[in-house]
C-alpha cells in the first residue's frame, strides 16, 4: 500500500490559503471502486481508501509514514506566480493601453 503525502491546492469557492496550508495523507487505492448492483452507487472494499490525515509539515508525515513502515510518495506543490495588482492601477497616469469606456 503506497501512501500520498501533498498539499492540497486552495479551492475557487474561498479566495484566502485556509486549508492550503497543512500537509494530507491519503491511501492509493488497492482494489477499483466496482457499481453496486442494487442502486448503482459506486463502492470499494477498501477502507483504507476513507483515511485522510492531516500534518503541520511535509517532515511530519513522512515521520509518520517512516515510523508506520508505510510507503510513500510526496508530491511537492506548485507555487503561485501571481503578481499583486491593485484596482487603483487601472487609473494611473502612465497606464500602457488606452482607457475606453
Amino acid at each position: 500500500m503506497v501512501a500520498r503525502i501533498y498539499r492540497p491546492a486552495k479551492t475557487a469557492m474561498q479566495s484566502g490559503q485556509a486549508k492550503a496550508k497543512r500537509w494530507c495523507l491519503d491511501y492509493e487505492a488497492e482494489e477499483p471502486r466496482t457499481p453496486e448492483p442494487l442502486m448503482g452507487w459506486t463502492s470499494s472494499a477498501d477502507m483504507k481508501s476513507q483515511i485522510r490525515l492531516w500534518f503541520e509539515t511535509k517532515e511530519e508525515a513522512v515521520a509518520y509514514c517512516e515510523r508506520e513502515g508505510l510507503a510513500y510518495v510526496v508530491s511537492e506543490p506548485h507555487e503561485r506566480t501571481r503578481k499583486a495588482i491593485s484596482y487603483s492601477d487601472n487609473f494611473k497616469f502612465g497606464r500602457i493601453g488606452t482607457w475606453t469606456h
